[in-house]
């Protein structure tokens, strides 16, 4: 297997040193590599324990811990372009449901994973902790 390195050429923004931050995730893009072991089901896991949003009522800070689980097909999701599109959330009004929905969305856009996942556990606000699971797919098992 070859390991050419022309499968980086898309990657803009992990060459970029500089902090453009996305105002929201319209503005975001998550930007993919080709997946060597595409011939072989495995799990990726992306562990984002530092989420932010806006509540869309109050314009209060929600905080969150959002896990990206998924098995990829042909492309593989880049990490800092994902870091830069769950920034993005810091300055969007959403409720949590609606964020979830959103993230799995858009790694389901961006790369066609064979099955995703994505569980949002939101910190209390009034009393109340939220979790949310999203999926695409079947199941991921492991």
């Amino acid at each position: 297997m070859q390991k050419d390195k022309s499968r980086f050429a898309s990657l803009t923004l992990l060459k970029q040193n500089e902090h453009n931050y996305p105002q929201s995730p319209e503005e975001a893009s998550l930007e993919t590599f080709k997946n060597l072991y595409a011939d072989r089901d495995y799990i990726i896991t992306f562990d984002c324990p530092e989420y932010t949003s806006l509540c869309p009522v109050t314009g209060q800070p929600d905080f969150g811990h959002i896990v990206l689980r998924y098995i990829p097909d042909q492309l593989c999701v880049e990490s800092k372009s994902l870091k830069l599109y769950l920034f993005s959330f810091r300055n969007t009004n959403t409720f949590h449901e609606e964020s979830v929905n959103t993230i799995l969305d858009a790694v389901v856009k961006a790369c066609k994973p064979r099955a995703a996942e994505v569980v949002g556990e939101f910190r209390p606000r009034g009393g109340i902790a939220i979790h949310v699971t999203a999926r695409y797919g079947e199941k991921i098992d492991g």
